[in-house]
């Protein structure tokens, strides 16, 4: 029997032809001003490769005083639109489907990076990253609701100004949006703390300007309930992020995704530290994106065995770097180039980006 990876699938209004898609990857590969470089626009085409496959780009800051983080690219200036407009076409082009991933930093920021735009390093509360990072100041009632608009514009230019298919809220792996859900960073005693409902209402009311903005389906959102990157992970992460998934439901969102916990060596954490409950509580509202160190075969069998009564799309990270056309690899059973974590984050650099090969399969059917 073919395998579901393979099976069409609809992501909000946008057909797609296979179930893998490319996860957001942070690679630093815009100008001091946050524009793209012109080479990025070669990266995001060569991944394309597979007609209907779904691209999610990498973290995009939503606004200045969202971002603090150098050379990655932002949304909210004419040339930062221009730029991606010009990537989201040559996706386009190829046949695929490209969603932005929408960012704000909060206290994960490097506060000299802030300072030269004019801010200050916030979070919810004034909870530091670690030991050693600088300590955040909590958001004002006002700054959160520019945040939140900042959101919603954010949305409108990329789909209404680049001509992206849809847009990804990024709550996952610790930013922003994480430091309001979780109670490991969250400590504020107004109405967007303390309780599960007031912690899970800043992820809620960001979704809500987003769908208003642009549409439901045209909106996702990425969590990671068991992470502990950046100071995260809560004892029990399980009551807030059913809360906040049910939440969710009620917008009849494009998607959801979700970090699966993959912790080498700890037999017991593995069985214990599943996405299952969120994914039983998305139900069948609309397909389920699933990344976690996936491999070919692990894909296959999440897709057919493990999954194999949802509708999921399994998501590839780092292999997506080294293998450009890593959905016609899984297909044929190719195997996967390895990647070179050196030059992940080569600010500004074309090494290791744009200079990874086809597999010679690829170029032979294709005649690249």
């Amino acid at each position: 029997m073919a395998s579901k990876l393979f099976q069409p699938l609809k992501i909000g209004k946008a057909k797609l032809s296979n179930r893998l898609a490319m996860a957001p990857l942070t690679r630093f590969r815009a100008d001091d001003e946050h524009v793209q470089l012109p080479f990025v626009k070669d990266y995001y085409s060569q991944r394309s490769s597979v007609p209907g496959t779904l691209i999610i780009t990498e973290a995009t800051p939503i606004s200045a005083r969202a971002g603090g983080y150098n050379n990655v690219p932002g949304i909210y200036t004419d040339a930062q639109i221009k730029a991606w407009k010009e990537i989201v076409d040559s996706v386009h082009a190829k046949g695929g489907v490209i969603y932005m991933q929408l960012w704000a930093l909060g206290r994960t920021a490097d506060p000299s990076a802030l300072k030269k735009d004019g801010y200050e390093l916030c979070s919810s509360s004034d909870i530091p990253m670690s030991d050693n990072s600088p300590k955040p100041r909590p958001l004002t009632e006002d700054e959160i609701q520019i945040l939140i608009k900042d959101y919603a514009n954010a949305a409108k230019n990329a789909i209404d100004g680049a001509g992206f298919d849809g847009v990804e809220i990024h709550g996952a792996n610790g930013y922003l949006i994480d430091q309001f859900t979780q109670d490991t960073c969250n400590k504020r005693e107004d109405r967007w703390g303390g309780s599960v409902e007031n912690r899970t209402r800043f992820a809620l009311e960001v979704t809500k300007a987003v769908v208003d903005a642009v549409g439901a389906d045209k909106t996702g959102i990425r969590l990671s309930p068991w992470s502990p990157f950046q100071g995260m992970k809560m004892d029990d992460p399980v009551p807030t992020f059913t809360h906040l998934v049910n939440g969710l439901n009620e917008h009849r969102l494009a998607y959801l995704h979700l970090v699966e916990s993959r912790i080498q060596g700890n037999a017991d954490v593995e069985s214990t530290e599943k996405i299952d409950f969120a994914v039983d509580a998305w139900g069948k509202t609309s397909p389920i994106l699933i990344a976690g160190g996936f491999r070919t075969d692990s894909a296959y069998r999440a897709a057919d065995e493990e999954y194999a009564d949802k509708d999921v799309v399994i998501v590839f990270g780092r292999y997506f770097i080294s293998n450009p056309d890593l959905v016609y690899r899984v297909k044929q059973k190719i195997p996967l180039a390895d990647y070179d974590r050196d030059t992940f984050y080569a600010a500004k650099s074309e090494k290791g980006y744009t200079d990874y090969p086809f597999s010679e399969e690829f170029q032979k059917e294709s005649k690249l």
